[in-house]
């Protein structure tokens, strides 16, 4: 991961957009971190497509602090274009991972013009985004979500273990907003403050099984010695919970229930609690994307695509589906 004692290796137009992400856009320092990683590849692929580097010299060791307002003065389309087939080609790089560049090249540009000025016009304004192909979300049924959660309350840390993926199915978190978690954010009314992307705040409602699950944590958790005060999850070393170590917890729990080399992760379980809130809970679209987090409603709509999928698959299911009359 990027960070600001890595900045001294980027040229200044870059830091200066990377503060603009962070304090005037209130990006999350792992979306800023994006943002840098793909400038530098960006323009670690220029310097070698234009012959500025020796042939000889790693592709991860070259130097991009002297790019300078000159040089972004000739960056064209094209050069976007060039670039994106590398990553697809040379990387491997998916096109969601390509979208992700494309969305970095045109919001960087876009600043150049804007706010920095050094552009008259912005060369990406008609950068394409690749294509995404259209997969439904991965989750667990009802039964499945029971034996996951029944096969966490197991260990040295099974008070702690069965919160985390409780809260997981319950509340549909994503894994850095778990992570980030104090224990002050757990209300007296039954609620729990939660800071998404973006830093952005929402109150979610604690339903009775995640009030059961924190309350048992909680009185186990330990106090004396512990580094992080503040933090809710604790690991084994009395410091905040990594976000390795849930991922962690989470693939041992789903190897224990014998869901493991599935396709679940932690993410998909986030997928499992919007699935069963929508499925089971009648719960309206606008409801289900503030409990996620959501920024658009689009992003929400997969959902229904989920049950549509689900009745699809039961009309062809009837024992009747293939009768036909001569």
């Amino acid at each position: 991961m990027i960070t600001r004692a890595d900045y001294h290796t980027f040229p200044p137009i870059v830091v200066d957009f990377l503060n603009y992400l962070a304090a005037i856009k209130n990006q999350s320092n792992l979306t800023v971190s994006e943002y840098a990683s793909d400038l530098r590849t960006f323009f670690r692929f220029l310097k070698v497509s234009r012959g500025l580097v020796l042939p000889t010299e790693e592709f991860e060791n070259i130097d991009i602090s002297d790019i300078d307002t000159d040089f972004i003065k000739t960056i064209t389309l094209s050069d976007a274009y060039a670039f994106l087939s590398y990553c697809k080609d040379d990387r491997d790089n998916n096109a969601k991972t390509r979208a992700r560049k494309v969305s970095t090249l045109r919001n960087f540009f876009k600043y150049c013009t804007i706010q920095a000025k050094i552009l008259d016009e912005n060369p990406m304004q008609e950068l394409d985004t690749p294509k995404l192909p259209k997969t439904l979300p991965k989750y667990l049924t009802l039964e499945q979500s029971q034996e996951l959660l029944k096969h966490s309350a197991t260990g040295k840390f099974k008070e702690r273990d069965y919160c985390i993926v409780t809260l997981f199915l319950n509340c549909g978190l994503r894994l850095s907003e778990l992570v980030s978690l104090n224990y002050t954010d757990i209300r007296d009314d039954g609620t729990m403050r939660v800071v998404g992307k973006g830093n952005k705040e929402r109150t979610i409602y604690l339903n009775n099984a995640c009030i059961y699950a924190i309350k048992n944590y909680m009185e186990v958790r330990p106090v004396e010695g512990v580094k992080d005060k503040n933090a809710l999850f604790l690991s084994n070393r009395l410091q905040r919970i990594s976000p390795k170590t849930v991922q962690h917890i989470v693939y041992t729990a789903l190897e224990k229930s014998g869901l493991a080399n599935q396709g679940f992760s932690v993410h998909k379980l986030r997928h499992t609690a919007a699935t069963l809130m929508y499925q089971h809970g009648d719960v309206d679209l606008l409801v289900l994307k503030e409990i996620l987090g959501h920024e658009n409603l689009g992003t929400t709509q997969i959902y229904t695509h989920i049950v549509d999928e689900q009745l699809k698959k039961a009309a062809q299911s009837n024992p009747l589906s293939e009768e036909k009359i001569d």
